[in-house]
């Protein structure tokens, strides 16, 4: 095994993350293995956005199989590589199209979970402009020789703001979206924080009707449920103007748009959906990048899935010479996470060992040998190997070894061979469903 290199906040990430079955928002890279050709994929789509294109992707496996972490993974690429990212999860209150407000919940979701390299915890909209605000004010100090209560001053930095915005008019909802960046650079000017204040909150879609807005701020239009994705696009070109590389949406658990009951509600979702997707791939989007993750029934369920619906089957097709070919056409919007091969498996559990040595400062942890006779353990006991996903392989280890650090006096062999070893639902193996997607298990 190779020496990781991991200080104290990464590794506490991910021991208490991975620990709880939930994917951490740092640290991914010191265990990510098995996703070499997938990561090669989209990191290409991030070249793509930044240099004025866009991207569509689906990130398709079963619970459990690495969506999320993959996710994240791209995540924190993207913020490194200079773009600005927005991650959120689809649920019922939370849609793609709707007529409570389910499109905007997404939305305000996206919005507040805004994040950068320097900002990654979100929140990060005000950051942004104030960053980009006090770039333009050094910039025509630099340029003019005046300082920020000479006279004529602000006249040349609003110039400058308006150079940008300007831009912005000619797109969808563009002159809005102008007004609102403006009226935010002028609250900054006159030091009005109401001002600011009301143009952030109508930035992130938080104005319920447009008399609010044209009050505080004198726009006539609000961020809505069919309006939503335009202002999507604008923001992607705002922060491009401003110096990001673009702007990379992922949305995890579309399952939830599968689970839509009412049939009506289920096709205006796959509509907006398939607009979305129509948008990007047609290069009507630029600097933006957009990535949904979901499991196999939400794409290939011949009653309610996407490919149910013709105009869905015909993009998401492969090509009739990759069947049975046993090669990949990884610029396909669809990449499914195929499970991780033995080895690999192996490489992910010796890692994680590591790292708890390291977080908990013990030299020897869990040879080869042990960690392959765990592996066969929870293979044996829970249901065929190929069946295991790595969270559920990942979650148990953990637990094996906080529990080994914890009580000395236990052996290895006694822990997994241990006959109170059984599932977390309290099932047996004989009555544990094999094919169940959510099938979950701890010591």
């Amino acid at each position: 095994m190779t020496n990781l290199k991991i200080n104290k906040r990464e590794s506490t990430a991910l021991l208490t993350s991975l620990g709880a079955g939930v994917v951490p928002r740092v640290g991914l890279e010191h265990i990510a293995v098995g996703r070499e050709k997938e990561l090669a994929a989209l990191s290409q789509d991030l070249e793509n956005i930044s240099d004025g294109g866009a991207a569509f992707r689906f990130i398709i496996g079963r619970y459990g199989s690495g969506k999320s972490f993959m996710l994240q993974l791209i995540r924190n690429q993207a913020m490194e590589q200079g773009l600005v990212v927005a991650d959120g999860d689809l649920s019922p209150e939370r849609r793609l199209a709707g007529t409570k407000n389910q499109g905007v919940a997404t939305y305000r979701e996206l919005m507040k979970n805004i994040a950068t390299r320097t900002n990654p915890n979100g929140g990060a909209i005000a950051l942004i402009l104030e960053k980009w605000i006090s770039g333009i004010l050094a910039q025509v100090a630099q340029e003019t020789g005046l300082r920020h209560k000479d006279e004529g001053f602000d006249d040349k930095v609003e110039s400058k703001i308006l150079e940008v915005v300007n831009h912005l008019e000619g797109l969808v909802h563009g002159f809005d979206f102008a007004s609102v960046i403006t009226a935010y650079w002028r609250g900054y000017r006159e030091d009005d924080d109401h001002k600011k204040d009301a143009a952030l909150r109508w930035l992130r879609g938080e104005f319920a009707n447009k008399t609010e807005a044209k009050s505080a701020l004198g726009v006539r239009v609000i961020i809505d449920d069919e309006t939503w994705y335009d202002y999507i696009k604008l923001f992607a070109r705002f922060v491009a103007d401003i110096g990001y590389k673009g702007l990379l949406i992922l949305l995890d658990e579309a399952v939830h748009l599968y689970k839509i009951t009412h049939t009506g509600s289920r096709q205006g979702n796959y509509d907006k959906l398939l607009a979305i997707f129509n948008d990007t791939m047609q290069g009507k989007a630029e600097h933006l990048g957009i990535i949904i993750g979901g499991t196999p029934q939400f794409l290939e369920d011949s009653r309610r899935g996407l490919q149910s619906e013709a105009a869905w089957q015909t993009r998401l097709a492969k090509s009739r010479f990759l069947n049975n070919s046993g090669y990949e056409d990884t610029t396909s919007p669809v990449i499914e996470l195929e499970s991780l091969t033995t080895e690999e498996l192996s490489q992910l559990l010796g890692r994680l060992a590591q790292v708890h040595g390291i977080h908990y400062k013990y030299k020897k942890t869990l040879s080869v040998k042990e960690l392959a006779e765990f592996k066969q353990v929870l293979a044996s006991r829970l249901g065929a190997e190929k069946l295991l996903t790595p969270r559920e392989v990942v979650r148990d280890l953990i637990s094996v070894l906080n529990i080994l650090q914890q009580n000395p006096q236990v052996t290895f062999k006694e822990l997994i061979y241990n006959s109170n070893f059984h599932s977390s639902s309290g099932q047996t193996n004989s009555d544990k469903d094999e094919n169940s997607e959510f099938a979950e298990f701890t010591l």
